[in-house]
């Protein structure tokens, strides 16, 4: 009689643990969801509001030194941002401070608002993982529940500010170790991303369309140009992530007081701006991006763009990399077409998934983000191309933190464990 009853007891067990995951996967999802969207309006407003009077890019180096100061006395704990939340992941020691969330949400309004060259996905991300480590001390959840938490938030930011809920799910699960997945948050990442992008999607909010419009049978041909567009979007990657580090190491050394940064730097942006003519590579650039699908784009402007967001961040201010990471590889990718026997659309797509797969070692994601965002007429192309950009791209990215889990090359000098920065 003692067998059947310890068999209903672990029934009852796994199934209380699965209502749990459930009932947290919807509250965290809903949180996280209805904060993407409170950010996505905030964006869209601060961009038509800088696009209407450009003028107000002169203050950029004022709102760098406000919101280097909130960082500086207020925020000092939390000012790692993504890496933290990767950190914790991987081995809790502290609950994330909830005003993690009111503090990059408001530096990368203002980020936008002034003219400076960022994302948003980090302040998704960082929102998500903030409002969902709150529940692991108010249940007093152990660290592996807490682990859960976090890959929930992340993919809930992730997933509802994109519009991409499997893409938010697995991006989650992928990103803390490069070559290995976390899966025993599989269930509550991807119920957290599901309920997060539908609540987003509630909010008067409208994500950004992209469309592939001819993508040719795969041949022998293909496969090679898209062999070789993949090492070239992996290089690129490496690049902006060399970029961003090298800038935030150059601040640090020779600025030692942390709010004057974002001040000298925020200058300086402005003046580019100003010389350069144009605010086609501040922000966001999600016009250049979609029009990429359409039509070649200059042969610089994946530069312009790599040099802008990497100074921009390596100076202090917030937002995220990875709508600039689209904006460089669609651009890239499009600006090959006078080289590559390939459509136009799809060679944007391909950069547009395979410089971010590069930059975050996220293969699988980029590749679902593909299928998500483009359809999956293009998988064979931009799948390719994803994996050769994250094996191109060396043991870099732009979140240091990353741990190394298997090495992406044999007899490779790097250590399983070892951090990426």
């Amino acid at each position: 009689m003692e067998k059947p009853q310890v068999f209903l007891d672990l029934i009852k067990h796994r199934g209380l643990l699965l209502l749990q995951w459930v009932l947290l996967s919807l509250v965290v999802g809903a949180l996280a969801g209805s904060a993407s969207a409170w950010l996505l309006l905030a964006l869209e407003w601060a961009t038509d509001y800088r696009e209407a009077h450009t003028v107000i890019i002169w203050a950029l180096p004022v709102a760098g030194i406000v919101v280097g100061l909130l960082y500086h006395y207020y925020g000092a704990d939390v000012v790692k941002g993504n890496n933290q939340i990767i950190e914790e992941a991987l081995e809790p020691q502290k609950i994330i401070p909830l005003k993690m969330a009111p503090l990059v949400f408001i530096g990368t309004v203002a980020t936008h608002l002034f003219g400076g060259s960022a994302g948003r996905e980090g302040t998704a991300v960082q929102m998500g993982g903030a409002i969902a480590d709150q529940f692991s001390s108010w249940f007093g959840l152990r660290s592996l529940d807490r682990k859960i938490l976090l890959a929930m938030g992340v993919g809930a930011g992730f997933a509802s500010l994109f519009g991409t809920p499997v893409t938010g799910a697995v991006f989650a699960l992928e990103v803390l170790i490069i070559g290995r997945m976390r899966y025993e948050a599989l269930l509550p990442a991807f119920m957290a991303s599901i309920v997060a992008n539908y609540v987003a999607d509630l909010w008067p909010i409208a994500h950004t369309h992209y469309h592939i419009s001819e993508v040719p049978h795969i041949d022998l041909q293909g496969v090679f140009w898209t062999l070789v567009l993949g090492v070239v979007f992996g290089l690129t990657a490496r690049l902006f992530s060399k970029a961003t580090h090298f800038w935030g190491n150059l601040f640090k050394k020779y600025v030692g007081y942390p709010p004057m940064r974002p001040f000298i730097g925020g200058a300086i942006i402005a003046l580019i701006v100003y010389l350069m003519g144009t605010t086609k590579f501040i922000g966001l650039g999600i016009p250049t991006i979609v029009a990429s699908f359409e039509q070649p784009m200059g042969q610089a402007d994946f530069l312009i763009k790599i040099l802008l967001t990497s100074f921009t961040l390596g100076a202090g201010f917030k937002g995220g990399e990875v709508t600039p990471l689209f904006f460089i590889g669609a651009t890239l990718g499009s600006a090959m077409v006078w080289l590559v026997p390939l459509p136009v659309g799809l060679l944007a797509g391909m950069g547009f998934v395979a410089v971010f797969a590069g930059a975050t070692n996220t293969p699988l994601a980029c590749l679902i983000m593909g299928v998500e965002l483009f359809g999956a007429e293009s998988i064979v192309y931009t799948g390719l191309a994803c994996v050769m950009a994250y094996l191109s791209s060396g043991h870099s990215g732009i979140y240091g933190s990353q741990r190394i889990g298997s090495p992406k090359w044999r007899h490779n000098t790097h250590k399983k464990g070892q951090r990426l920065g």
